[in-house]
């Protein structure tokens, strides 16, 4: 399949275009039933004769070109309309009835506070020219109303207030926020690229419109993107704030598969500038060697590493219900461990060139031991909850009584 993106150097185009290459290089292979050939790039760059032979070639088209941020407002009607009859002009001349796809907005519904937007109604005009097409040649049409698109690679202080908080909040601007309690539906564009595929296998999800609400309609008229994430501008300011504070508190505040606050994190940190990719640890030393506490969860516990010098012995405690892993990566040592309620003894003698998981029960007392006389032993240890001062769940008692 050959594919021609439209608004290629956009957010959304260049993110589908990375995506469509590692399809098309076997480097994605969750869609088995896609093949993708050639990818068409067409952007402000290219020209008219690019158009005219990408048109000619293409298998399927996603239109995703269009002006949000025009210095007149008659701009809004010559490119998210104009463009758009020419795509379809030309796909007439070349005799091409592939599928096409566009990529417009929800202000397209003109309903609520996107009665009076002069960028509604041309995104409007833009999709009814594509109905009227595949009308007129049979071939079949995808119009997508999309929300407030997000992700890597939008420009910032341009037309999304997330993508210049992630900038700004990255960098240690100031930022202004209006209204925090205003409501935000928000798309993602990996999410996107994900219901573009489906499109293209032939199974989009289509809806009706209520307003400015998609109703799942399999008769539809047009399509939308399931996943979506509401959030208000004051929660999605305080997440970023709390990001931004991983350097210190080593906190991160989900990994829940699908979560906003799993994919916002991620597109926070596309905005990193150079200087804030790299943070230090706060190692806690002494003669025996250190200790640092790596990453630290809200509900899915903890992960540090500790250092022992040759010879010593760390450990020595229980814990009522908090359990541990350790993994040795580095050096040769040995894991002890007693059962309190009837001083059952185990022994694990563990290196970093095999590397193996081992379990600290609670109710048993466990200690590691450095058996190298020259080299550092280097464990990294999973806890199944955070260190709290107050209740550490964690008491002094030696393995091996005197």
């Amino acid at each position: 399949m050959n594919v021609l993106v439209t608004g290629a150097a956009g957010a959304l185009g260049r993110n589908l275009v990375e995506n469509l290459k590692a399809i098309r290089d076997g480097k994605n292979r969750t869609r088995p039933k896609l093949r993708i050939d050639q990818i068409f790039e067409y952007g402000r760059s290219n020209t008219r004769e690019d158009l005219e032979r990408f048109c000619a070639e293409a298998d399927f088209v996603v239109h995703a070109a269009g002006v949000n941020r025009p210095k007149e407002q008659r701009e809004f009607m010559e490119g998210n309309f104009g463009f758009t009859s020419a795509l379809l002009d030309t796909l007439k001349r070349c005799g091409n009835k592939a599928p096409i796809l566009i990529t417009s907005s929800v202000q397209a519904t003109l309903s609520g506070r996107f009665g009076d937007s002069e960028y509604g109604r041309s995104k409007l005009a833009g999709e009814e020219l594509v109905f009227r097409y595949g009308e007129e040649t049979g071939a079949p049409v995808y119009v997508y109303r999309f929300e407030n698109m997000l992700g890597k690679w939008i420009k910032p202080k341009y037309n999304s207030a997330v993508a210049t908080f992630c900038y700004c909040i990255a960098r240690g601007e100031p930022i202004t926020v209006n209204d925090p309690s205003v409501m935000m539906e928000m798309v993602f564009f990996d999410d996107i690229c994900e219901e573009i595929y489906d499109a293209m296998e032939g199974h989009p999800h289509r809806c009706h419109y209520d307003g400015v609400e998609a109703v799942p309609d399999e008769a539809g008229r047009y399509c939308h993107c399931p996943i979506k994430h509401k959030a208000t501008l004051g929660r999605i300011v305080e997440l970023l704030q709390q990001f931004r504070n991983f350097p210190q508190d080593f906190i991160i505040h989900s990994l829940t598969p699908g979560s906003f606050e799993k994919k916002l994190f991620a597109m926070y940190l596309s905005y990193l500038p150079k200087e804030a990719a790299i943070f230090d640890y706060r190692m806690n030393c002494d003669q025996r060697g250190s200790f640092t506490e790596l990453i630290r969860t809200l509900d899915h516990g903890q992960v540090s590493v500790n250092v022992s010098k040759p010879g010593i012995k760390k450990g020595e405690h229980w814990h009522l219900s908090k359990w541990e892993i350790f993994i040795v990566v580095h050096g040769h040592g040995l894991i002890q461990m007693r059962n309190l309620k009837d001083d059952e003894i185990e022994e694990y003698e563990v290196s970093g060139d095999r590397i193996q998981g081992v379990f600290m029960k609670p109710g048993w007392t466990h200690n590691i031991i450095n058996l190298s006389d020259t080299e550092d032993l280097v464990t990294v240890m999973f806890a199944s909850e955070l260190l709290e001062k107050d209740r550490p769940d964690t008491y002094f008692e030696p393995v091996k009584k005197e």
